[in-house]
């Protein structure tokens, strides 16, 4: 059987490692797993064209909503979130799934982090109102999303109206006042490194935080919340559990969380070693 994860850009996807990891934890020697380059326009030719040996797909970045339409059925999950990162080819035809939710509530629940008090969420993308719908399902009703253009937080406003969680929109110079209980950065490499330095300077963090990133890890964010005191949450262990829940969607077995967890640590490790 294949899998494969698309994207644009994907050559950096540690999915690949992991979800070979679990193939051969597993004992599926004869499953393939691969990174393909695939942006919006080319998405739908790519799905609609696999053939019965295909398992199912990862998607990343910019083809979660994208790929909505192009399922014959999809999860709650998704619908709410209003992005699919799993597409499950069935003989009744393509299943789309949201294992984002799931990475987010594990990697938060791994370090003892919940949604008590206020919650913080920087970004206003696909993977902000996965948060949004992890934190639902925290039993959180309301957040703070910070965004540096408001106009473009249209979506996230429709996923939180679904959710039925209330959404303050903030700019970013609101980051000056009294830290949240929880903060989830959703912005790539660099973008919260802003509020990494308020929060240097000022002493005071969130009790939790999680940032999305995964690499280069850890993130100044990371860095500076926890010398603040923060329980601080990955993007790896997001991203691992995410992609464990796709495995489990996919073949029907349970993923071997610790033999991912290893050989994504393992590449991580290389590619420090590499750069």
């Amino acid at each position: 059987m294949k899998a494969a994860v698309l994207g644009a850009p994907v050559a950096h996807s540690l999915s690949p490692a992991l979800h070979r990891a679990a193939y051969a934890g597993l004992g599926l020697d004869d499953w393939t797993y691969e990174a393909v380059e695939c942006d919006d326009a080319a998405l739908a030719a790519y799905v609609t064209s696999r053939g019965p040996e295909w398992a199912g797909l990862s998607l990343t970045m910019p083809l979660k909503r994208t790929v909505l339409p192009l399922l014959d059925h999809t999860d709650q999950l998704a619908v709410v979130a209003g992005g699919a990162n799993t597409v499950v080819f069935r003989p009744d035809g393509r299943y789309g799934y949201n294992t984002d939710v799931q990475g987010i509530v594990d990697a938060l629940t791994e370090v003892g982090a919940t949604a008590a008090g206020s919650v913080t969420i920087i970004g206003a993308g696909a993977t902000a109102c996965s948060a949004l719908a992890a934190l639902a399902e925290f039993g959180a009703a309301a957040a703070d999303v910070v965004v540096r253009d408001p106009s473009r937080a249209a979506d996230l406003l429709a996923a939180a109206d679904r959710l039925n969680v209330h959404v303050r929109l903030l700019s970013l110079t609101a980051l000056t006042d009294a830290a949240p209980g929880l903060l989830i950065s959703t912005v790539p490499a660099g973008a919260a490194d802003g509020y990494a330095e308020r929060i240097r300077v000022t002493g005071r963090a969130p009790s939790a935080v999680l940032d999305v990133v995964y690499a280069p890890w850890p993130t100044p964010l990371a860095e500076a919340a926890a010398a603040a005191g923060a329980v601080v949450a990955s993007g790896f262990a997001m991203l691992l559990h995410q992609a464990a829940a796709q495995v489990e969607l996919m073949t029907g077995k349970p993923a071997p969380l610790e033999a991912m967890r290893a050989a994504g640590e393992a590449e991580l490790a290389r590619r420090t070693a590499v750069h």
